[in-house]
């Protein structure tokens, strides 16, 4: 027998299991097949552990770890949304504050009201821990774009407009990283991998 705690606790660890299945549209750098969301929660934990350094701001590192794991739960239920297609952020706020009630809601009390504080945390963007989680979240998909060749740039026929408005966050939480998003993006546009503009089909 098993206390109901720890029973609620498993369930919760068995339901995440399912954040394997949610496919985004980062491809891996050898295999090019796409990148699922409990990958991309992994790798931006690692990317928190090596660059933190680099924060603007003095953050807590288990802190912002825990932002980090926590945050694309909810795309068990909402999915993932695609950054380039503006039609696809229609609900999303909805969609994603559904996911975290019920996912969440499967932990005891305490723990569901600490992941839903975190979860909204990360969603408001007022604690440098925040600031800096959505910096590495937005940096990891850039530089695996640029690193497969921009292949999903071209599939969707991204501009260079868009990309720097997509991380225009990255500077907010680092200025170094603010500063490689720049160097690439020029590289990127240079090689062609990023246009200014795609012509008209």
């Amino acid at each position: 027998m098993v206390s109901e705690r720890l029973s609620q606790q498993l369930q919760f660890i068995l339901e995440i299991d399912r954040l394997k299945g949610v496919l985004r549209r980062s491809l891996l750098l050898e295999s090019r097949r796409r990148e699922n969301s409990a990958e991309h929660s992994w790798h931006l934990a690692m990317m928190a552990l090596v660059l933190a350094e680099h924060a603007n701001e003095t953050v807590n590192l288990l802190h912002t770890l825990k932002l980090l794991l926590i945050h694309d739960v909810v795309e068990i239920d909402a999915g993932d949304t695609y950054a380039y297609d503006d039609d696809s952020h229609d609900g999303k706020i909805e969609r994603e504050r559904t996911a975290a009630i019920r996912i969440f809601g499967l932990l005891p009390p305490d723990q569901a009201a600490e992941m839903t504080a975190l979860w909204e945390e990360y969603e408001a963007q007022q604690t440098p821990e925040a600031r800096f989680a959505l910096a590495l979240d937005r940096f990891m998909p850039f530089l695996h774009n640029y690193h497969t060749g921009g292949i999903t740039w071209r599939e969707n026929r991204v501009t260079r407009a868009q990309v720097e408005d997509r991380m225009s966050p990255v500077g907010t939480g680092s200025d170094a990283l603010g500063a490689a998003v720049a160097a690439v993006v020029e590289e990127a546009t240079a090689s062609g991998l990023l246009p200014r503009s795609w012509p008209n089909l």
